[in-house]
């Protein structure tokens, strides 16, 4: 059975019309993955003599093992954020002849050969191997090694019960980034040692090594646990049930102002408060306001003016480049339906623009007590928020016509790369390199006011031009319509 599923994967995998379109994201993200790998193998074969060039008189595996609690935590955040759980598409396996513990046997033993769970093996058994090069016990370093690869699929099952349990909230990272932070406090201010606790434990393992029962029970616990926890909800009507939610109505009539475009505005905005995933647009206005904060106040960066630009394009156009790079993909779900409807596309575009625009606006005004730092600093915000509307937003709404991923809305948000493509990566090389670059060559070769004044020129033409360019960008979304049906239509 196990072979029929990795089969269906693999015909899964290679019929979807997505994983062409996203084979460089593959391969960058293989690169990456290389890179971590050389780091770990690096680390691995390394850090036996590192230590004892620093400190002669310790004992590597017992340096080593004190700043295992830091690993675990490092390892249970990377995991959280970014590891995807290897759930099945299991509705249509429900209504045939399969028991429901196979394919949760499966799902559970998959996430085992995660990436995450190879990637510190790449560190443990060079290391291993330098220990006994080095005349370690062969039963000790044995014992400790096996003990590590119990702490690595512990880390695995219990970020399943993690993620199940955040799924419910819709700040899903935040009770994550609290309990971290909360031990690393704990045990920087040793209030508890945790990294002591688990040196302690791991090192009586070590010295008595029929302890390592301990962790291999607790290892069984968690995956039984798991296992209860996925064949409890894997029924069929568990999978089609639609959730009935009360929903909390808002008064949304001052949009009406803005004429016909107004049903779009409201059908944005309540989309931007009622889902998971768009939600994550709203905590980025607050850290987009307070960016410059970590630059302003800064020695480091005092009359680097050419970083003025940078921070004023970022502050001011958070929103808009958190919700338009992807335009139309948060509509994905309901996109066919909504192409149905009898109403002009330009409208549906110009709702968007005019919600980047306000958001352009009131996040300018709201960053004008940053004049603290400087007239030149405020002067920097107000062109970058002209730059903002004449250009940037024109170019977000012209990448948006290449979005051909569909977007969940009831998934997390944090750190979900879901509709993420080549598009979402190479979009920020128009929208914040080059106006930043633009801005210092202007200010090396003439002077600030000029850079300045070359943002706002700049800024002005595309919003004199703005009707023309919408025309030209609808005009692009049209002559592609019928493939984003047909792309948001795939569930892959």
């Amino acid at each position: 059975m196990i072979k029929h599923f990795i089969n269906l994967e693999w015909k899964q995998f290679f019929r979807s019309p997505q994983w062409q379109k996203s084979i460089a994201i593959k391969i960058l993200m293989g690169f990456f993955a290389l890179y971590f790998i050389v780091v770990f193998l690096s680390l691995g074969v390394g850090i036996y003599y590192i230590i004892k060039k620093q400190m002669p008189n310790a004992d590597p595996l017992q340096v080593v093992t004190d700043f295992l609690f830091y690993w675990m935590l490092g390892d249970l955040m990377m995991r959280f954020f970014l590891q995807k759980l290897p759930v099945m598409t299991v509705k249509p396996l429900l209504s045939l002849p399969i028991k429901r513990s196979q394919i949760v046997h499966y799902v559970l033993r998959k996430s085992a050969l995660s990436f995450f769970s190879f990637l510190p093996l790449f560190a443990f058994i060079p290391f291993s191997l330098v220990l006994i090069k080095e005349g370690y016990d062969l039963k000790t370093v044995l014992t400790w090694f096996f003990t590590m690869i119990s702490i690595v699929l512990i880390l695995n099952y219990l970020n399943f019960i993690i993620e199940s349990f955040s799924s419910k909230t819709s700040l899903s990272f935040l009770p994550m980034l609290v309990i971290a932070g909360s031990l690393f406090a704990l045990n920087y201010f040793n209030i508890v040692s945790f990294s002591s606790l688990i040196s302690s434990g791991i090192m009586a393992i070590v010295n008595n090594p029929i302890l390592i029962a301990v962790p291999l029970l607790l290892l069984i616990g968690l995956y039984l646990y798991n296992f209860k926890l996925l064949e409890s909800n894997l029924y069929i009507d568990g999978s089609v049930q639609t959730k009935i939610k009360e929903v909390n109505t808002s008064d949304l009539s001052w949009t009406n102002r803005f004429g016909d475009i107004a049903p779009f505005m409201q059908l944005d905005l309540k989309l931007l408060w009622r889902n998971k995933r768009s939600k994550s647009t709203l905590p980025m206005l607050a850290i987009g306001l307070l960016y410059g904060l970590f630059f302003y106040p800064n020695p480091a960066y005092q009359g680097k003016v050419w970083m003025y630009a940078f921070v004023g394009v970022f502050s001011t156009g958070i929103f808009l480049i958190n919700f338009g790079q992807f335009i139309p993909a948060w509509d994905s779900s309901y996109y066919k339906m909504l192409m149905s409807q009898n109403f002009k596309y330009e409208k549906y575009l110009k709702s968007k623009f005019t919600l980047m625009t306000l958001s352009v606006i009131i996040l300018f005004v709201l960053g004008i007590p940053y004049v603290y730092f400087g007239w030149k600093v405020l002067a920097a915000h107000f062109a970058a928020a002209i730059y903002n509307i004449g250009v940037n937003s024109h170019v977000i709404m012209y990448g948006g016509s290449f979005n051909r991923k569909k977007i969940n809305l009831d998934e997390k948000a944090a750190f979900n790369y879901q509709g993420t493509g080549a598009v979402q990566w190479l979009i920020g090389i128009p929208l914040m390199i080059i106006p930043m670059a633009l801005f210092a060559l202007i200010n090396w070769l003439v002077n600030f006011e000029m850079a300045i004044a070359t943002l706002t020129i700049i800024g002005l033409i595309g919003i004199v031009f703005h009707q023309k360019l919408m025309t030209a960008i609808t005009n692009k979304y049209l002559s592609v319509k019928y493939k984003m049906i047909e792309a948001f239509n795939q569930e892959n």
